[in-house]
Formats: structure tokens, sequence, C-alpha cells
């Protein structure tokens, strides 16, 4: 599990906590792209590398209805980082797997609902 490897994350007690963590969204967008880069491989059946669009990710958090949990006025660029933030702490924790981020991101086509999904899983398994 990614915990015993990255025990340098610090322990959130909070979601405006882990949200607000631009070191969390540093290395979240690198996990998110990797994730869905193998998704999208998974769905065309061929290797794909992509980047996630910041407005697919802001969009995702706001229909998540955790745009509340952010600073009032977050622009897309801030929300698209909060929701990379939440994706990768709830991997380090061990509250979801690689393998679970990329079968729900590979369910849909909906971009933004499969994104959705996954950000109410990764706030549902931490219990925040």
């Amino acid at each position: 599990m990614a915990e015993k490897f990255l025990s340098f994350s610090p322990k959130h007690k909070s979601l405006e906590a882990i949200l607000a963590d631009h070191k969390l969204a540093s290395l979240g967008d690198a996990y998110v792209n990797f994730v869905y880069s193998i998704a999208l491989s998974k769905r065309k059946g061929e290797a794909a590398g992509t980047k996630v669009n910041s407005r697919i990710l802001s969009q995702a958090l706001k229909k998540a209805k955790l745009k509340e949990f952010t600073p009032k006025r977050s622009d897309r660029h801030k929300l698209a980082d909060a929701a990379e933030a939440l994706i990768v702490y709830a991997w380090i924790q061990g509250a979801i797997s690689i393998e679970e981020s990329i079968t729900m991101l590979s369910s849909s086509e909906n971009t933004i609902a499969a994104f959705t999904d996954l950000l109410l899983l990764a706030k549902d398994k931490l219990k925040l």
C-alpha cells in the first residue's frame, strides 16, 4: 500500500485541510494524469497518455458538492488542485487503490461524471 512508502504525507484532520494542501495537489496532478491515462488506454484498447484538463476536475469537484470546502473565491485551477489533492490523499492513506481509480475512470465515457464518482468515493472512504 502507498502509506508504507509515503509516510511523509501528513495526516489531515479535515476535508478543508486536504483540499488546501498544495504539495498534495502537486503529487495529485501526476497521480491523476497517470490513472486517467491508464483508464483511457483500457477503454481504447491501446496505449494512451494524456493530461486531465482543469475544467474537468473543477466541474467534478462542484458536482460532488465539495466546492463548499474550498475558499470562497477559488478559481478553476485551485478547484482542480483541490480535486487532485483529495484523490491522491485517499490513495496515500490506503482508502482507494490505483486499481479502483482506474476501474472507476474507465467505466464511463463521461469524464466529469467518472471523476465526480471518484471524488465521492475518496471522501466516503476517508470518512470525512
